[in-house]
């Protein structure tokens, strides 16, 4: 939530900033400032190139600053890292009190460090000082009454910490952490974790960087990172070109004749809510478990996108452009060719997009099943055994990978379709 409130904040900051600055920049005139009418009309939204710099910016300032990154100058509060201590009071069996003092090292779970040094001979009564290290993030129990005089016998508790009482399940502040009872009597220490995340559950940005490098250069459990990317590749671009050749004439077909419609509806309507993910089971019992049943997999998740976008262009286009083409002369195949094809390209363009970006999505799940090769496979195998920074490096790679795909996709549309956004 903290994370989520540091992103608005970043957001309506550089919004009012940007804006703010763009007053004094000078526009040239072209086609979409000679408009009259913008709102509403799509061709007239471009992307802001500086919102898009800050925005990538700013994601990684707030992943450094939460994970105490080097290359980040500012960050959030860490977890207390350095020697603390804190006293107690107990309660021995004759009804006599004492106290002593535990002193405590907290250390980077990636370090080891000595207890800190105890003066025995300042206890004088039956409590006695201890000594202990704790990891930053974690919690240590201090067996108290193990090493005070009479903590074995009956009677014996601990009644105060740092001067305030103390009871079993309720948690006593201290200067650097917390303190709890458990119910034989013993202290447990817990160490203020401030506001930055543990790396086993978020490493640092260099962290992942320095994985990067490893595997591009050893691999990864004897596969090359190069290895693993092209088969996820190769299996996203199978499933999805074989589910466009499906599904555009399915859609088309869909949107141009009453029994087609009547016929496949059913099907792509009850077919299109069913993730992905629910279809392996059946997929490994169809096609088994080799690379048939992957594409096969992937080939589902780009089905049904596609031919809902090719029959939603299909019934877009504009009816005066039909009937135009007809008064002229036009039989059905041209107005097809001529007409209804240019027209709902933007939409299957749209549609091949999403679908692109679904069969990302599904290739990690895809290469569950019984892959050797693949990026999904890397990650899936990373988690097994908790090496967080690995699963973020897989991500971060199938994210670029796909949006430079979705990159290449707008600009063929652009080349392909300059009439988008235009009657």
């Amino acid at each position: 939530m903290t994370i989520l409130l540091f992103y608005v904040a970043i957001f309506a900051i550089a919004f009012f900033i940007v804006h703010q600055a763009e007053r004094f920049v000078h526009h040239a005139r072209d086609f979409t400032s000679l408009k009259t009418v913008t709102f509403g009309d799509e061709s007239a939204v471009k992307a802001n190139r500086a919102a898009s710099v800050i925005s990538v910016i700013s994601i990684f300032l707030i992943w450094g600053a939460f994970t105490g990154s080097k290359i980040v100058p500012v960050h959030v509060p860490g977890p207390f890292v350095g020697d603390t201590s804190f006293s107690y009071t107990a309660v021995n069996a004759a009804g006599e009190t004492d106290s002593a003092t535990v002193f405590v090292r907290v250390h980077r779970f990636d370090e080891t460090v000595d207890e800190p040094e105890i003066d025995e001979s300042a206890s004088t009564g039956f409590a006695n000082d201890n000594a202990a290290t704790v990891g930053a993030w974690r919690s240590r129990l201090i067996r108290v009454r193990d090493n005070d005089d009479g903590g074995g016998e009956d009677g014996y508790r601990v009644i105060e910490v740092d001067g305030q009482p103390i009871e079993v399940g309720q948690p006593v502040s201290v200067a650097d952490g917390e303190v709890r009872l458990t119910p034989r009597g013993s202290l447990n220490f817990e160490p203020s974790k401030g506001w930055q995340m543990e790396p086993i559950w978020l490493p640092a940005p260099e962290a992942v960087w320095d994985r990067l490098i490893e595997i591009a250069n050893e691999g990864y459990q004897n596969v090359t990172l190069m290895e693993n990317l092209f088969w996820s590749l190769f299996r996203v671009i199978a499933g999805f070109l074989a589910g466009a050749l499906v599904g555009i004439p399915l859609g088309y077909a869909m949107g141009l004749s009453g029994w087609f419609r009547g016929w496949f509806d059913p099907i792509v309507e009850f077919m299109r809510p069913v993730p992905p993910l629910a279809l392996i089971p059946l997929v490994i019992i169809w096609f088994g478990i080799w690379e048939t049943g992957k594409i096969s997999l992937l080939f589902l998740a780009a089905l049904w996108i596609m031919t809902i976008a090719a029959r939603a262009g299909v019934s877009g286009v504009n009816i005066s452009k039909v009937h135009a083409a007809y008064s002229l002369g036009a039989k059905k195949w041209q107005v097809l060719t001529k007409v209804i094809v240019p027209n709902s390209l933007p939409e299957i363009f749209t549609g091949a997009r999403v679908a692109m970006g679904v069969c990302w999505g599904t290739v990690v799940a895809a290469e569950l099943v019984a892959a050797e090769k693949g990026a999904g496979k890397m990650i899936i195998a990373a988690s097994k055994f908790q090496q967080t920074d690995i699963v973020i490096m897989g991500i971060v790679l199938i994210g670029i990978i796909g949006y430079g795909i979705d990159i290449l996709m707008r600009q063929v549309e652009r080349l392909l379709v300059p009439w988008k956004g235009r009657s």
